[in-house]
């Protein structure tokens, strides 16, 4: 599977050199772009092309961009720091927090710590997916997301009801971009009132807002 076997970095404390009451451990596959893999492309990985970039940051970079130390930007006189405000935002509602490249990072960071974080691949590769122009390869990356995400027993399956997962199947006959709505509805619901919740407490965006309003102390 994609992401085994990568080494773990820490959380925002560590980076800015304050030592945190309790240490989280981050899993550093969620931040840097899966090695490079022969043999056929993954369902995950660079053919569907549906890893946002900006989600694939370093915590390094995103810490460094909240406190306003990010050395490119130094470097090019284009400091754009993340805001409290910004940061602050996220909790307005879980699409403010999935359309923020940052807010993007640090809520996939949550939700590997919960082993959870084939909910958010599996959105992303719909919003992927619905891009799709080519029409002699909508039915392949169709499949590929089917048997990575929906199959019974797949790699990274997400939990979805039994009858999102038929009329899913059903739709596979057929692709179109509109075949995983349903599904990809489901997986949004779940997170926006499970997983969203938790990552508003969580120490990690506690960890971010704190380093903003350090950077304006």
């Amino acid at each position: 599977m994609l992401y085994s076997n990568i080494p773990r970095v820490t959380t925002a404390s560590a980076f800015a050199g304050i030592p945190p009451p309790r240490p989280q451990m981050l899993p550093a596959s969620l931040w840097h772009p899966p090695p490079v893999r022969s043999g056929p492309p993954s369902p995950t990985g660079e053919k569907l092309g549906f890893c946002c970039q900006t989600a694939l940051l370093s915590p390094q970079s995103l810490f460094d961009h909240a406190v306003g130390t990010d050395p490119p930007a130094e470097r090019t006189g284009q400091r754009q720091r993340l805001s409290t405000e910004e940061a602050t935002r996220w909790a307005d509602s879980f699409d403010v927090l999935l359309s923020h490249k940052y807010g993007l990072a640090a809520f996939r960071a949550f939700l590997k710590t919960e082993f959870s974080e084939e909910n958010l691949e599996f959105w992303l590769a719909c919003e992927d997916f619905k891009k799709t122009r080519s029409a002699a390869k909508l039915a392949s990356k169709a499949q590929r997301i089917f048997e990575e995400f929906i199959d019974v027993q797949a790699p990274r399956e997400v939990n979805i009801d039994f009858q999102t997962r038929e009329l899913t199947r059903r739709n596979m006959q057929e692709p179109s971009l509109s075949c995983f709505d349903q599904a990809q509805g489901k997986v949004h619901s779940l997170m926006e009132k499970d997983s969203y919740p938790r990552f508003l407490r969580s120490k990690i965006y506690t960890d971010l807002l704190s380093q903003t309003q350090r950077r304006l102390s």
